[in-house]
């Protein structure tokens, strides 16, 4: 199988995670960019990305380049493309676009000029046009465009990768899969220290753990848009996916998930029964203010409410109490939150060992990391 280049699109914050996700993988000639990695692989390294990786957004695939200065030269470039080759009219098809600079400033513009182009070609040779999906594509393009340079995708992923298949039920504001995950493995943990999620909403910081702790892939139980192309290759896709699947190894890891709530804990117990990590997960009602550590060390994780249904002062206080109970009943441990009440922080009381700056469904955050001596 040939070596290709492929980009591998993660959130702002994570792209160092990811770089070594892909290194592991076996990836070569890595490039680091915003939100973004360039590697080169060949099919198997394709499809092993998109069941693996825990910080990708999605796997794309370069496929064309070119220059355009204004959207008549972004419509005669995508006209004289032979879409042909690459899908058909019973095919359905979807388009996104990303762009930077001023010669193009609205990317739906963009998709939409593209989408014109395609279609328009495949009328003039076959009479008839393929469907746009806009939500289940057959095949799926992504156009960026960077000042006059275009470059058009196919996207592998489909679905955003952050979609594992396991999140049938959430609260109202759940932690992305992706976003999770990478704080994770920022941190470090060692799958070994016990893992507390005390303040666990949809359990996705335990959920995410499980996975990791196990080597369990996080795409294994869902699809990808490579499985809708002609030529997918549905023996490498089992070959691969049973060499990962063979992987997994069982360990023997406390996860604590904890929440106050009955119904964030239902939902837990149903999304983790999902992916097949229940056994791996101890669900509970418990209130972090009046709990404390079950071991001598361990990990904890929080995404607290950041402040837009608490009035300042009960929100100040809020942030101030989870400091207080850290230092007061799990010494020995190290704590992760993030957040984007930056003000909030400020009342937690701990200085914190390091700082990153993150983006949760576009707020921008602060991730910081304790040590509780």
């Amino acid at each position: 199988m040939e070596n290709y280049q492929m980009i591998a699109k993660t959130l702002a914050g994570l792209e160092n995670v990811l770089l070594e996700e892909i290194e592991a993988l076996g990836g070569l000639n890595i490039q680091k960019r915003k939100r973004a990695i360039l590697f080169e692989g060949d099919d198997s390294l394709m499809i092993k990305s998109n069941i693996c990786l825990r910080t990708a957004i999605s796997i794309l695939i370069p496929i064309f380049e070119f220059k355009a200065r204004d959207e008549f030269e972004l419509y005669n470039e995508i006209h004289a493309v032979q879409w042909e080759e690459i899908f058909g009219v019973n095919d359905t098809f979807a388009i996104s676009a990303t762009v930077s600079g001023e010669l193009f400033t609205h990317s739906q513009y963009v998709a939409l000029k593209t989408k014109d182009a395609m279609v328009d070609r495949f009328r003039k040779k076959f009479g008839k046009r393929p469907n746009v999906d806009v939500s289940n594509a057959d095949y799926q393009f992504n156009v960026h465009i960077q000042y006059d340079s275009c470059t058009i995708s196919l996207n592998s992923s489909g679905l955003p990768l952050n979609r594992r298949g396991y999140r049938i039920n959430s609260n109202e504001a759940p932690l992305n899969e992706v976003l999770a995950a990478g704080i994770i493995l920022k941190s470090g943990w060692n799958k070994q220290d016990d893992f507390y999620d005390p303040m666990s909403g949809s359990g996705t910081f335990a959920i995410e753990a499980a996975l990791l702790a196990n080597n369990i892939a996080p795409g294994l139980n869902r699809r990808f848009g490579f499985q809708n192309w002609s030529d997918f290759d549905r023996d490498l896709y089992r070959a691969v996916h049973q060499e990962v699947k063979s992987q997994i190894s069982p360990k023997e890891v406390n996860i604590y998930c904890r929440d106050l709530l009955i119904e964030n804990l239902e939902y837990i117990a149903q999304n983790s029964e999902e992916i097949n990590v229940q056994q791996y997960i101890d669900i509970g009602r418990e209130d972090f203010f009046h709990s404390s550590k079950k071991g001598e060390n361990g990990i904890l994780f929080f995404n607290p409410p950041y402040g837009e249904r608490l009035e300042l002062e009960e929100i100040n206080s809020f942030y101030k109490n989870i400091g207080d109970q850290l230092k007061q009943n799990y010494s020995n441990c190290e704590a992760w939150i993030i957040s984007s009440n930056l003000d909030a922080l400020k009342f937690f009381g701990l200085k914190p060992e390091s700082r990153y700056q993150m983006y949760n469904g576009g707020l921008e955050c602060k991730l910081n990391h304790y040590k509780l001596y």
